[in-house]
């Protein structure tokens, strides 16, 4: 007879369901952050939606493991550190290395909505450094 398995059902995030505003002093103004994925373990991916008023810009920070962004709706801006800012659009997808030193947020007259994965490294995927 053959062995069987079984197989844990997936998870289903449902929509809206895990809505908050971003941590105090991330970013130049709160956001809405939805959190998708969490996972504190090593390599564990952690993924989010991210809804930002016109002209809201994070500070900058790092991930252990780099970053990858959606853009899901309006015009957003990304800059790496030295670098000039990059304009993101609906569809665009931008990653950053491990590491690397970025920031992100809305363009100064349009909302901004994207999808954000990183992986955590001791418990956490995101270092925030300087205003």
């Amino acid at each position: 007879m053959p062995q069987t398995t079984s197989t844990p059902s997936p998870t289903i995030h449902r929509a809206g369901t895990n809505m908050r505003p971003s941590p105090e002093g991330i970013a130049t103004a709160s956001f809405l952050v939805e959190s998708l994925v969490e996972n504190t373990e090593n390599g564990g991916l952690t993924a989010m939606r991210c809804e930002l008023e016109p002209g809201v810009m994070t500070r900058w920070h790092t991930h252990p493991h780099g970053q990858i962004l959606y853009v899901l709706s309006g015009v957003g801006l990304a800059e790496r550190f030295g670098g000039p800012a990059e304009e993101l659009r609906t569809g665009d997808c931008i990653s950053f290395a491990p590491n690397e030193r970025h920031r992100h947020g809305a363009a100064p007259e349009n909302a901004f909505s994207y999808i954000s994965i990183q992986a955590a490294q001791d418990g956490s995927a995101v270092t925030w450094l300087e205003e």
